[in-house]
């Protein structure tokens, strides 16, 4: 964890009170879930009381690889991201143009896309679904702090689309897994994201949180039997409650503002990780139902 000089211009930003839900003390077996409209995790979790600072002000003031995030100005010509067709069609090469000009990456690949809502999914997730494919559809915000990848995760991903983008699993110096994320419905959000000062989360902490999709969540035991070779599956990175965490969001963002943050970089040298969750924001009057859409991709640097 690198030592984080605290800046005045940032105590000095409005606070909004939240609940920040973590992994509870103890030993689990932790697993996410998802399927169409819902997700469920294995475990213990707990909310605990947090401040997320406002840094919309000062939204000129983070750093991409201090922070492990930044907001910047992303124009898209995406008339109605409800509409897969039309986010396939464009969405993938604007994000690249995007991502290229934030990070200053030579390459940038881009994977799935998702659309997450605070709306009623209930409908949705008793929808029966066979061979359920996690891209491209709506699912409910993010409800704990985590990031998406584990290092494993991200080595893999980084690979994996070199050699699907630009035809070798190697070829450059330093890879970045990330996200390119923006709201497309009006502010203010009723559960916006915030993301954690990646300074503030010593390298050691977190735990692997293993990705199953499935058309059916399992019940019981076998939401925790063992499985083979799981270390070696898709994961996520979860982590319990630190107070040094430093929380962050940005308040009624525009339809052309973009927040990107890191899943993993190779270069630890850098803020390498960002963790992140929604949180429900009681702070400003009026919050509208949120929509946004997140954007995986992996930026290359030779």
């Amino acid at each position: 964890m690198a030592t984080i000089t605290h800046d005045a211009v940032e105590d000095r930003q409005r606070q909004a009170p939240a609940l920040i839900r973590y992994l509870a003390p103890g030993d689990f077996v932790t697993r996410r879930y998802v399927r169409a409209g819902a997700e469920i995790n294995t475990g213990e979790y707990r909310d605990y009381e947090a401040v997320v600072r406002d840094g919309m002000p000062i939204r000129d003031h983070f750093a991409f690889d201090t922070h492990g995030f930044m907001i910047g100005k992303g124009p898209s010509a995406v008339e109605d991201f409800w509409n897969r067709e039309e986010v396939d069609e464009k969405y993938h090469a604007e994000a690249t143009r995007i991502i290229r000009n934030l990070t200053g990456a030579d390459r940038v690949a881009t994977q799935g896309w998702m659309i997450r809502t605070s709306a009623d999914l209930s409908t949705r997730a008793q929808e029966k679904t066979e061979n359920y494919q996690h891209a491209g559809g709506i699912q409910p915000p993010a409800g704990e702090a985590h990031v998406d990848y584990n290092t494993l995760t991200g080595q893999k991903a980084a690979a994996r689309m070199h050699e699907q983008h630009f035809g070798s699993r190697d070829g450059y110096r330093r890879f970045c897994c990330v996200s390119l994320w923006r709201t497309f419905s009006p502010g203010p959000q009723d559960w916006p994201l915030a993301v954690c000062d990646g300074r503030s989360v010593a390298d050691g902490e977190g735990v692997s949180n293993t990705l199953f999709v499935v058309d059916q969540f399992p019940v019981g035991e076998a939401l925790t039997a063992p499985v083979e070779g799981e270390d070696q599956m898709i994961a996520a990175t979860i982590f319990r409650h630190n107070p040094a965490h430093r929380w962050w969001y940005f308040s009624n963002m525009e339809h052309d503002d973009v927040l990107l943050f890191k899943f993993h970089d190779s270069d630890h040298a850098r803020t390498w990780r960002c963790p992140h969750t929604a949180f429900h924001d009681t702070s400003l009057a009026h919050a509208q139902i949120r929509a946004s859409i997140e954007l995986r991709a992996v930026a290359y640097w030779n």
